[in-house]
């Protein structure tokens, strides 16, 4: 199922442009023609119609799994939910999850899958029995395994969806004590991680802010540090977009201007209290009528807005040639897969505009869905066995400052020093520490190669070198 879609001229089929983009950043860095080919290619697509009984009748679904790369294993990626899903959408959505895992070091090879409906026109009951019916599948044609492929959330799915996912696979494959590890993004109380539903706004939030620790970049793009005080716009509302903006401006300091949706979006140049915005959403199903801001004009009028970082956190191709010399933020950080079109996004740069890429800034998600993965394996979780052992040391120390001033500490600041680290403390730190050395690793590829032009192309040049080192190691290409 090919999308040729056109605009302005431009090819917006994420596939065709997922490949521009690894032809560009391969053009220069003496790997084997031949190899480029097999890292480029994806490797195997599901294709399936399914039936399930809706109401009175049945209805068929169209569904997608792809692998892009096996050469890490198992393959991982999520699973989407949403009438616009097509096969090649899904294909090039899985080579992104290739490269993202590559740059950031997750040893997992690339995979998407999804299925052509909108969640939002079924019931729950009906939502449920679509999704065992597509995992039935997977584990039918074996695209799906704690060892083989493991899918996770994505846009129109969440926790309980993948909740859904665990308990079919393990009633079709009985006796397996790592079954859990079939699927990412659980609930925590069916073996998920504390602090993955926020894992990829998170990222975003922690992407953005290494990106402000380097001055001398920031001054080139007609920015300047700190991060507080900056002015966000943020298109999407949904995990990502939340987490984000929620984040950014609760803990960063930042200003939150806008925050668009499908249905609209709201301005203020004085700040959005995103928890109001929130709860107005969660009450009302829109942000229509919010109290905290004006109604914007259009939904895409939030990417127009005057401000110093544009969140793109919606679908892809949403900066094309059609609208890119309307924006006016400084910075892209695109949280999203795919919203700028190699044509805005050239544009955006000739402009001087920094662009934070997707493969980069959107892999908090299978960043923690791999200490997910992994915590499934062992069956144990972060931070259970050290916590009580680091607060007892935390106790000496505080007593030996004690003693040794004279000064008794307060209440509060004793219990915050003494405190040991949780599992959603570890997996902040692993996460941020996983963001800062992929960005600092792009950037020493952009410095060390000014041919590159930009980011975007740095980044895919690191993760291609990655793949490729991969390969070359298993003996495939000598």
């Amino acid at each position: 199922m090919v999308n040729h879609a056109k605009s302005n001229g431009e090819d917006l089929n994420l596939w065709n442009i997922v490949g521009r983009e690894f032809d560009k950043a391969a053009a220069n860095l003496g790997v084997p023609e031949g190899l480029l080919q097999q890292i480029k290619a994806c490797n195997a697509v599901y294709y399936v119609q399914f039936p399930v009984r809706i109401g009175d009748r049945y209805e068929i679904f169209q569904g997608w799994r792809a692998e892009h790369s096996q050469h890490r294993k198992p393959t991982k990626g999520g699973i989407r939910y949403s009438e616009a899903v097509t096969q090649d959408e899904v294909m090039a959505l899985a080579a992104l999850m290739t490269y993202k895992c590559a740059i950031v070091d997750v040893p997992f090879g690339g995979s998407k899958g999804g299925i052509c409906f909108n969640p939002k026109k079924y019931t729950r009951d009906q939502v449920e029995r679509i999704t065992r019916r597509y995992t039935v599948e997977l584990v039918r044609k074996n695209f799906i395994g704690p060892g083989i492929n493991v899918p996770a959330p994505d846009l129109g799915t969440g926790e309980q969806e993948m909740a859904w996912i665990a308990d079919t696979y393990d009633a079709l494959t009985p006796g397996q004590i790592d079954s859990l590890a079939c699927v990412t993004g659980k609930p925590v109380t069916q073996g998920g991680i504390r602090g993955r539903k926020e894992a990829t706004g998170r990222g975003v939030q922690y992407g953005i802010r290494e990106a402000f620790k380097h001055a001398e970049d920031l001054k080139r793009h007609g920015l300047s540090s700190p991060l507080e005080g900056k002015r966000v716009s943020v298109q999407g509302f949904g995990n990502v977009g939340y987490h984000a903006a929620k984040f950014l401006s609760t803990e960063d300091g930042c200003r939150v201007v806008a925050v668009g949706e499908v249905d609209g979006g709201v301005y203020n140049p004085e700040g959005i209290d995103i928890a109001q915005l929130a709860e107005h959403r969660n009450r009302t199903g829109s942000m229509k009528g919010f109290p905290g801001g004006r109604m914007l004009d259009r939904p895409q009028d939030v990417l127009e807005v005057d401000c110093d970082i544009l969140v793109p956190a919606a679908l892809e191709n949403q900066i094309t040639l059609e609208n890119v010399d309307r924006v006016r933020a400084r910075m892209v950080a695109e949280a999203a897969n795919g919203p700028t079109s190699p044509e805005a996004s050239e544009r955006l740069s000739k402009r001087g505009v920094l662009i934070l890429p997707d493969i980069y800034l959107n892999a908090g998600g299978v960043t923690v869905s791999y200490f997910e993965w992994t915590k499934n394996l062992s069956h144990i979780r972060y931070g259970r066995m050290e916590k009580r052992l680091d607060e007892i040391y935390r106790e000496k120390m505080v007593g030996a400052l004690e003693q040794s001033t004279g000064h008794p500490m307060n209440e509060r600041m004793r219990r915050e020093l003494i405190q040991g680290a949780d599992e959603v403390d570890l997996v902040n730190s692993g996460l941020e520490g996983t963001m800062q050395n992929a960005y600092r690793e792009i950037r020493e590829q952009f410095l060390s190669d000014p041919g590159l032009g930009d980011l975007r192309t740095a980044a895919f040049a690191v993760a291609i070198r990655k793949v490729a080192r991969s390969y070359t190691e298993m003996g495939v290409f000598p």
